[in-house]
């Protein structure tokens, strides 16, 4: 099955994501991963207008062909469709940079744009992604590619090449996945707040009972428990015994426990561990903080 750039990003998010959108499959309920979307095509769309702008009409190109890529002079080139038999993406814009001597080829530059402040892993590797593809379907090698970003449209250069290794590993990973005979494990994770499937996904893990229901389970623990034979919540708060603690690590901080919240869970209690000591002396003050995090951005307000 062809990867597309959609399927890619899906895929490096969520197995269960790239699955469903491989289908065809249109997730609702999620106004904040609409929002997202939004704002990404909206921050893509001026960029490359910006680049627009600064090169000269005769210079520019918009939805070019492979051939007009090869053959043609130009500076900058807007919605390019770079595509095998294997991969298809639409890179953002392509600068094309003169060469440095005579007879050397000029170097293209595929360009992302990313509305982000912060930019992670995922990020450079879809622009890692465009430049395979880009260069798969030229037939010459790419070297560096430019994500844009942020509110103060910051340039990121970063050496694709380094890349490609990991991202032909992963779209062959997803391209295993979605030729197979069934769909994926369904596992909740930290992304399911900003995809449109969450309210299906979520229903689904609590009809199986599933352990990622558990939010601060990590998936190496996870393995751990299924390994063991154990795959849902209930059978996890079976395995929970309390145990007196020994006098030398009374002082310290009892370590989180998976099994004393599945437990909570199934009998729907709240459990403590230890004998809580609630003393307060003074006058109470409670700190609302809360923060825009992509932005370092952190505020508060206090009450007493």
């Amino acid at each position: 099955m062809k990867i597309t750039s959609d399927l890619f990003a899906a895929f490096l998010k969520c197995p269960t994501l790239c699955y469903l959108r491989s289908l065809g499959e249109t997730g609702c309920g999620n106004e904040y991963a609409h929002w997202v979307r939004a704002q990404a095509d909206s921050y893509r769309a001026a960029g490359v207008d910006r680049l627009s702008q600064d090169t000269p009409q005769g210079e520019r190109l918009a939805s070019p062909s492979a051939d007009e890529l090869r053959q043609a002079r130009w500076r900058l080139a807007r919605d390019v469709l770079a595509e095998t038999e294997a991969l298809e993406t639409r890179v953002h814009a392509v600068e094309r940079v003169p060469p440095v001597a005579q007879g050397k080829a000029a170097q293209l530059v595929p360009i992302r744009f990313i509305p982000n402040n912060k930019l992670q892993r995922e990020d450079k590797l879809r622009l890692g992604f465009d430049a395979l593809s880009l260069s798969e379907m030229l037939g010459r090698k790419i070297d560096l590619g430019r994500i844009v970003h942020g509110d103060e449209q910051m340039t990121m250069k970063v050496k694709t090449h380094a890349l490609a290794r990991e991202v032909r590993k992963l779209t062959e990973k997803a391209a295993a996945l979605l030729s197979g005979p069934s769909s994926p494990d369904l596992v909740l994770n930290r992304q399911c707040g900003e995809c449109e499937f969450q309210a299906r996904c979520k229903q689904k893990a609590i009809e199986k009972d599933d352990l990622s229901l558990l939010a601060n389970l990590k998936e190496k623990e996870r393995r751990k428990f299924n390994s063991e034979g154990i795959f849902t919540v209930t059978q996890l708060s079976y395995t929970f015994r309390p145990r007196r603690r020994p006098k030398r690590l009374r002082d310290k901080r009892e370590k989180y426990h998976h099994a004393l919240k599945a437990l909570a869970i199934r009998e729907k209690k709240i459990h403590i561990v230890g004998t809580p000591e609630l003393k307060i002396d003074g006058t109470p003050v409670y700190l609302d903080v809360e923060a825009l995090p992509d932005r370092d951005f952190y505020y508060r307000s206090a009450s007493g």
